[in-house]
């Protein structure tokens, strides 16, 4: 069979296993839908007083949000219902194994949703939460279940040199770390924009070439590429499963979303309305779905980029950043948005392993 059969094949199988099927509704695509308000007591999942071990920059009640309506919306795909979350099933399905996000801030703001979402659900059950360096572990010892965070902003390797630091596009040596974990939520872009003085390189190299700047997308897709290679190398799907998580978009110009007298995310308070985002999808969404459709392992894309993009209202906005008032229209309040990933995660999870 030919390298594009091959593809092809691939293809195929990636798309069955991204549009998880619910029982009633045949072909349910659980990313397509919309948003509703839910006074049902049912959202959010859990209140951060109940979480000891939420970072301040993700807690916007407690940093003075006044409003609480953005904490009642509930996802609705069109075609079905999305099961709801039971964390004590998801720690009984998970028993004796391993879970671990990797990524940026975003990969943190979805851990700590999880660890909140399944400490909520056993709130009886000892938990310990231990970093080490860039690696957080959570660990649920009556279950023998471990929730851990491996911060790794672009997936590849960034070394430091005496010419200053390298963002290497071709290596990634940090992928030893990933290697015997049961359930990898992979993540990258937010600090693929970064420029000026947050930028983190000062150069990027890709084998023997050495380039002060590339145009991001361009750079990033070469990243996804590698990482890509090394998942379909030592990744054993038997063992392992394998998750990216969708572009999570910011909201720092109104007109994105037909609002153009709003300068950023402040002060919205409710989701865009309907199904479809007025700026259309994320130019970073399309390199994702390029690089897991040429890849020869199954990876399930967590396609939340379009729910998320209606959420306009559920960014910590003034009330974040450890409760400094400059403006976060990149990360997500919680409860919140996460909590949702973290659903479409579980109801995941939990098809393949009935299946």
């Amino acid at each position: 069979m030919g390298a594009i059969a091959i593809s092809a094949v691939a293809v195929v199988l990636l798309l069955s296993l991204l549009h998880v099927k619910s029982s009633n509704a045949i072909g349910c695509d659980y990313f397509q839908g919309s948003w509703v308000y839910d006074n049902s007591g049912d959202y959010p999942f859990y209140q951060t007083p109940n979480c000891p071990f939420i970072e301040k920059q993700f807690d916007c009640q407690k940093n003075g949000r006044p409003d609480t309506e953005y904490l009642k919306y509930r996802w609705k795909p069109t075609r079905c219902d999305l099961p709801m979350f039971n964390g004590r099933d998801f720690l009984s399905k998970l028993t004796g194994k391993s879970i671990m996000f990797v990524g940026d801030s975003l990969g943190l703001n979805q851990w700590q949703s999880l660890t909140c979402m399944l400490h909520t659900s056993v709130p009886e059950a000892n938990y310990t939460s231990v970093r080490t360096g860039g690696l957080s572990t959570f660990t649920f010892p009556s279950y023998n279940v471990k929730v851990m965070l491996s911060r790794n902003a672009f997936l590849v390797d960034m070394v430091s040199t005496s010419r200053g630091p390298v963002l290497k596009l071709d290596s990634i040596e940090g992928g030893e770390l990933w290697k015997g974990i049961d359930v990898l939520v992979f993540n990258s872009w937010h600090w693929w924009l970064h420029t000026g003085r947050k930028q983190p390189w000062k150069f990027i190299e890709e084998g023997n070439k050495t380039y002060s700047d590339m145009d991001r997308l361009v750079a990033y897709e070469k990243a996804l590429n590698t990482w890509s290679r090394w998942v379909d190398t030592n990744v054993n799907p038997s063992r392992t499963t394998v998750f990216f998580q969708g572009v999570s978009p910011d909201h720092m110009n109104g007109a994105d979303w037909g609002e153009a007298g709003a300068k950023n995310c402040e002060g919205q308070t409710k989701p865009v309305e309907g199904a479809n985002y007025p700026a259309g999808p994320h130019p970073a969404e399309f390199v994702v779905e390029r690089v897991l459709g040429g890849m020869s392992k199954s990876v399930y894309l967590l396609n939340v980029t379009t729910l998320s993009q209606l959420r306009k209202d559920a960014h910590p906005s003034v009330y974040g950043h450890g409760g400094h008032h400059d403006m976060d229209c990149s990360h997500w309040c919680l409860a919140g948005v996460p909590d949702t990933w973290n659903q479409l995660l579980y109801a995941a999870i939990t098809t393949k392993t009935t299946a």
